[in-house]
């Protein structure tokens, strides 16, 4: 067997590790910096704190926290306008916050506008500014990975990819984490169990990937549901913090699979989130994809601490149970059917995803996932 791993970013882990901030910035050399930071974590006073480290250090900031949800075409063109004259991005927050931090880092020193480099059009900027990256969320692993997710002018989901937007710095800080409600730690510990499932056993997995991901869904599965029901574990939300990390580089070499071609469709329609719609897309097709019986799936299953792949749809139901995972689409998806579901899932951007699952995934596999998860909507 022949593989390559792309590089990983310097990662530092620990408690009040954020605190840190202001002197990696000084070492990076940074005069000017952005800080994209979610609007919740603005006003709990951390923006006006990271503020504070930097300026201390001489370095004067600017902040950008209004946006919510998953990143716009219209976020990053304002990200974009705040970050004039900066040499630094700092981006704090879940995966929208650092993927817009990660885009607007490259945009920025090629003064082009991010479409330039949607889907691969064009190369992206070999000198692009210098990245910190800070999650607060245990979920996307944006923080590891060269893949970002924007909505484009007609809100279909578009990524830009490439090494160049990877962090100089990643600073992983189990107390920033300890404020996420029980749903979306749930929800986001959840998807990164499905990243580190699906890069360990997609068509491109390879033993240097499985290393990481195996390792991501031992920690995961060890302390989710802990860090669900009890916020202030600051050992379980580390563990689950790692994890996805982890579990980022384990995607970042091998990419993710059908749940997530489900996930990305299901964003296609209407809002709802990441993690929710992954698991729901994972737990409607684990049964099917266990059938192909691989050693991937053995091995990846028994990273999951169960004895073999047939375990797994059990095992997963019984995990999304534990962590109070509710299988309901949001109301905004009663007004679609399963054909618009399934269109969405055939589409050419979410074809990567389709192609990269060990197994072939007909026409009529699609139209099978996609009743199943629209009956999450209609409560059928």
């Amino acid at each position: 067997m022949q593989f390559s791993m792309s590089f990983i970013p310097e990662i530092r882990f620990g408690e009040n590790i954020h605190q840190t901030l202001g002197l990696a910035a000084r070492t990076l050399g940074a005069q000017r910096a952005i800080i994209v930071i979610d609007i919740f974590l603005a006003q709990s006073g951390l923006s006006e704190s990271v503020t504070n480290a930097l300026e201390q250090e001489g370095i004067r900031t600017r902040v950008l926290s209004e946006f919510t949800g998953e990143p716009k075409l219209a976020h990053l063109h304002a990200a974009l306008e705040t970050a004039a004259g900066c040499d630094l991005v700092v981006g704090i927050g879940g995966g929208s916050a650092l993927d817009i931090a990660k885009i607007v880092a490259c945009c920025a020193a090629s003064d082009r506008d991010p479409m330039h480099y949607a889907l691969g059009a064009n190369p992206l900027p070999k000198n692009p500014l210098k990245k910190i990256l800070v999650p607060t969320t245990a979920g996307t692993g944006s923080e590891t990975s060269a893949t970002n997710i924007f909505s484009g002018p007609e809100g279909k989901k578009l990524w830009i990819w490439g090494a160049e937007t990877k962090a100089d710095l990643v600073l992983l800080d189990p107390a920033l984490t300890m404020t996420l409600p029980a749903n979306f730690t749930a929800w986001c510990g959840l998807d990164a169990f499905v990243h580190a499932f699906e890069a360990a056993t997609n068509r491109n997995t390879h033993s240097g990937a499985q290393f990481y991901a195996h390792e991501a869904l031992r920690l995961i599965t060890s302390a989710l549901e802990t860090a669900v029901k009890e916020s202030g574990n600051l050992e379980a939300r580390g563990k689950v913090l790692l994890g996805s990390c982890l579990a980022g580089v384990a995607i970042d070499n091998c990419g993710t699979a059908i749940a997530h071609n489900i996930s990305h469709a299901l964003a296609g329609l209407a809002p709802v989130h990441h993690g929710l719609a992954t698991a729901l897309g994972f737990e409607a097709t684990i049964g099917w994809l266990v059938e192909a019986d691989t050693a991937d799936l053995d091995r990846a299953a028994r990273a999951c601490g169960v004895d073999k792949a047939a375990d797994l749809p059990a095992f997963v139901s019984e995990l999304m149970d534990r962590c109070g995972v509710a299988r309901a689409l949001p109301r905004a998806f009663g007004a679609f059917r399963a054909d618009d579901l399934a269109r969405e899932m055939k589409a050419p951007e979410n074809q990567p995803m389709r192609r990269s699952t060990i197994r072939d995934v007909t026409d009529a596999d699609i139209d099978r996932f996609a009743a199943k998860l629209m009956a999450l909507a209609k409560g059928q």
